[in-house]
């Protein structure tokens, strides 16, 4: 007897946890998709298992599960980080999940309060991850004004109306209270300081300095819109862009520039170099871009007043700026402006279809180690953002098209038609570099942008041969196309290319202090 166990023991033995767990059964499994995967820099056929919202298993193995996807001929990745999302709704999320965006932050402006925004969030809850950071320029809306913040894209744009808050250097007393308001938003778990300078040019360098240096203290990144836009000196979008330099230098924080293509205009030349020089010394700074040559903002922005404000962005007139999906007269500018200041415009700053200012964008979408961002906002049928239970988005919505397909923008122009980067870069800019910028100040990014056993179940799965952006100026209210399956948590939001609207998997993600 004994002779006759000893084998089938020593065989036993010799069975390896991997192969044990590849007979498991999973909550889901993805079956022969090409992994391409830039946190391990794998690019292979593999199977994966998800078992409570956690890859589980990797391997080239047959699996079993309670739900499988077959990926053959398909691409599956980590999902998509979008770091400039303003879209902070219900709707805009799942547009956002039609792109392939997993994990949709609000960070060049942030939010305030916050603590509103996350128990908002949470009630109602969300269809992707969300997170914001703290909005320094609310905090000084409140404080000139003499109020109380207000969580909400409106109450910003009206205080449009009231511009003291961007052209005056806030007074002793008046930092105080913004240092303070900036620092509650920080306990409630805001991912960093979002600095809108470019829509308060009057502000203070000492108060960009010091609140810079409250970032710093607490180890988490600012994320700044530069101070100008302007090719014309002073007051340049190169003073604006060395600013956030000297900046980061001067204090250690990690200073994220945002929309590095629409801040730098034609001026990219300069600025590009500017910034890698810096950060070949050791400066803490990163970049993002989206592949469109326009940009989207209130009418009334501090950037669209002054003396040649015109010829300091680049000699635009009226036809430059949209409403609504409708080129402007002169006399429709400026009643929006004098009348209207808040209202939500498109600025075209760059015609793509011309080659040089085409190139002019490339140096900003693909400038080294940058990643990809939407900047992408909510929906607005009649000048009314629309319901958060309307879905799906209707025909006649306005927002611009980078709110419904910036990432799969990306992987058609820059992988499949110009063949500007590879695949396995494209998904580094979309996934993976996001959770790496920000991980070591948000540990809930570690888990993030990557396929890794242990990592959270964020998954896309697409054909490259076909996936594509449909949004355009004219008709933004488009959904993107080849997202197959979208995995949020585990959960499939996106079903062979329909989403799910019974799900809402998105969880929140806060700041190490709260976590």
């Amino acid at each position: 007897m004994r002779s006759f166990l000893k084998p089938l023991l020593v065989i036993a033995s010799l069975l390896s946890p991997a192969y044990s767990m590849a007979q498991e059964t999973y909550d889901l499994v993805i079956l022969k998709g090409r992994m391409v995967d830039p946190a391990s820099n794998t690019d292979a056929t593999r199977n994966i298992g998800i078992k409570d919202g956690k890859i589980a298993i990797i391997t080239d193995k047959n699996l079993t599960g309670h739900n499988t996807i077959n990926a053959e001929g398909m691409i599956v990745s980590p999902g998509f980080i979008d770091m400039h999302a303003h879209g902070q709704t219900i709707p805009a999320a799942r547009m956002q999940a039609m792109d392939g965006v997993t994990t949709g932050l609000e960070l060049e402006s942030g939010v305030m309060p916050v603590s509103v925004y996350y128990d908002q969030a949470g009630s109602e809850g969300r269809p992707i991850h969300y997170g914001a950071s703290v909005n320094w320029g609310n905090a000084r809306i409140a404080t000139f004004l003499n109020t109380d913040p207000v969580h909400g894209e409106s109450w910003f744009f009206e205080s449009f109306k009231e511009p003291s808050w961007q052209e005056e250097v806030a007074t002793d007393e008046q930092l105080a209270r913004i240092t303070k308001l900036v620092e509650e938003g920080l306990d409630q778990g805001g991912l960093g300081v979002g600095f809108l300078l470019g829509y308060a040019p009057g502000s203070g360098r000492k108060e960009y300095y010091k609140i810079s240096e409250l970032a710093a203290k607490r180890g988490l990144p600012t994320y700044t819109h530069a101070r100008f836009l302007s090719m014309i000196e002073p007051n340049s979008s190169f003073e604006g862009m060395a600013e956030i330099v000297s900046v980061a230098a001067g204090t250690g924080v990690h200073a994220h520039i945002v929309h590095m293509n629409s801040m730098s205009l034609r001026d990219i030349e300069m600025i590009a170099p500017l910034v890698a020089n810096a950060q070949a010394k050791g400066v803490k700074i990163t970049t993002e871009a989206y592949p469109y040559g326009a940009g989207s903002t209130g009418i009334g922005a501090a950037m669209f007043k002054g003396p040649k404000w015109r010829e300091r962005i680049g000699g635009v007139t009226a036809h430059n700026f949209d409403v609504g999906g409708k080129r402007l007269t002169e006399e429709e500018l400026e009643y929006y402006q004098t009348e209207k200041p808040e209202t939500p415009s498109i600025i075209h700053f760059l015609d793509v279809t011309n080659p040089e200012d085409q190139a002019f964008l490339d140096q900003s979408v693909l400038f080294p180690n940058g990643v990809i961002a939407s900047d992408g906002g909510g929906w607005l049928v009649d000048g009314e953002f629309i319901d958060k239970d309307t879905w799906p988005i209707p025909e006649n919505a306005w927002s611009h098209p980078r709110s419904a397909g910036t990432f799969t923008r990306f992987l058609r122009v820059y992988v499949r038609e110009m063949q500007s980067v590879s695949l396995m870069e494209a998904i580094r800019r979309l996934s993976y570099g996001p959770a790496a910028m920000l991980e070591e100040a948000i540990p809930q990014m570690k888990q993030k942008g990557r396929l890794l056993v242990g990592a959270d179940a964020d998954i896309v799965v697409f054909d490259m041969n076909t996936v594509t952006d449909k949004a355009t100026f004219e008709k933004p209210a488009q959904m993107s196309e080849g997202m197959s399956h979208v995995i949020v948590s585990g959960v499939q939001l996106v079903k062979e290319g329909v989403l799910d609207t019974s799900v809402l998997p998105g969880k929140p993600i806060r700041n190490k202090q709260v976590n």
